[in-house]
């Protein structure tokens, strides 16, 4: 089954893209002549995995996030650890990612068509792009040309990775670093409409928040107090790694924008959520967009910021590899 892509008015992220491809050597069908069903061959073997497991969207669009923050979209976070390298994947930040054999999947497929041809950077790319279509989401055109990075590195991601205990100054600093901008800081935040959490990653805001008088152990005053109770009853203590709390709850398996109205509520899962909403740029983007009146206005938002983060730090020409297989080198 082919995926039916819903297709916004993208003029601007048409020109977005051939802005960014200028720069990094990327190219809008870059494989309409090595392999020019790659976008398809993608595309229906991602509408069978998310038919399958709806869930996987987030994560798949997450593995993407996680790999594009530390040596750029190369595929890096793929790679496994080597008997003298502990690679990203098994940073601490990244313990709980999924995805990793869906990528496999569709690279297996693409290697069956066109071996040696496609990357598995634009792999996992095109996986996200199509993870979010697929979660009623938007439509963007990916420019295509990323080779794979032959250097993983778990201290990297542990240095580099946003943590979802960052307040806006920490992200601004950490986006800046990758080219992106406090608008696409609050943009890209959307991304939590999908998917869920382990409990210690935001645990700490139900038992562990410091008052004003140094006295620990109280609830993290900017996170609702029902929705704090909530929370406590699926998640025992800081330790628990066993249950899992919908980042949007009520629609995690779809693309929109209840994520917004989740945060101006004081209801966002993450400290890095709540941070949102004490900045006055980010709160006024928050504010407008949990109105439910710019759903439009957010997918452009989020199609374009997803363009600029996919162009980060990539490697092109005769740079890095093409991976036969995503999780070791050739």
């Amino acid at each position: 089954m082919a995926i039916r892509f819903l297709l916004l008015p993208l003029a601007l992220l048409v020109l977005a893209a051939a802005s960014s491809a200028a720069v990094a050597q990327l190219e809008i069908g870059f494989y309409s002549k090595t392999c020019p069903n790659a976008e398809k061959i993608v595309g229906e073997e991602m509408a069978k995995i998310i038919a399958a497991a709806p869930s996987l969207a987030g994560p798949l669009l997450r593995l993407h996030f996680h790999d594009c923050f530390v040596r750029g979209c190369d595929a890096s976070v793929m790679l496994e650890s080597t008997e003298g390298n502990v690679a990203e994947k098994d940073a601490k930040p990244n313990k709980s990612l999924r995805g990793f054999g869906s990528v496999e999947r569709v690279k297996a497929k693409l290697e069956a068509a066109c071996p040696g041809i496609v990357s598995c950077a634009d792999v996992l790319t095109l996986m996200s792009r199509d993870a979010v279509v697929l979660a009623k989401g938007p439509f963007w055109p990916v420019a295509l040309g990323r080779r794979d990075g032959r250097v993983s590195s778990a201290t990297e991601a542990s240095n580099e990775l946003p943590p979802a205990s960052g307040d806006v100054p920490l992200l601004v600093k950490i986006f800046a670093s990758k080219g992106l901008n406090l608008k696409d800081l609050v943009v890209l935040s959307g991304a939590h409409t999908l998917g869920t959490a382990h409990c210690p990653s935001f645990a700490d805001r139900l038992y562990n928040t410091t008052s004003e008088n140094g006295t620990s152990g109280f609830v993290d005053p900017s996170l609702d107090s029902e929705y704090a109770d909530k929370l406590r009853l699926k998640c025992k203590s800081v330790d628990d790694r066993t249950m899992l709390s919908e980042m949007d709850p009520g629609s995690f398996k779809t693309f929109d924008t209840s994520y917004y109205r989740h945060v101006a509520k004081r209801r966002g899962l993450f400290r890095s959520d709540a941070a949102l909403v004490f900045n006055a740029t980010t709160k006024d983007y928050v504010q407008r967009i949990a109105t439910g009146k710019f759903d439009v206005e957010f997918f452009r938002d989020f199609s374009e910021s997803m363009i600029k983060m996919g162009d980060v730090g990539v490697l092109t020409g005769a740079e890095g590899e093409i991976r036969k297989k995503c999780h070791v080198l050739n």
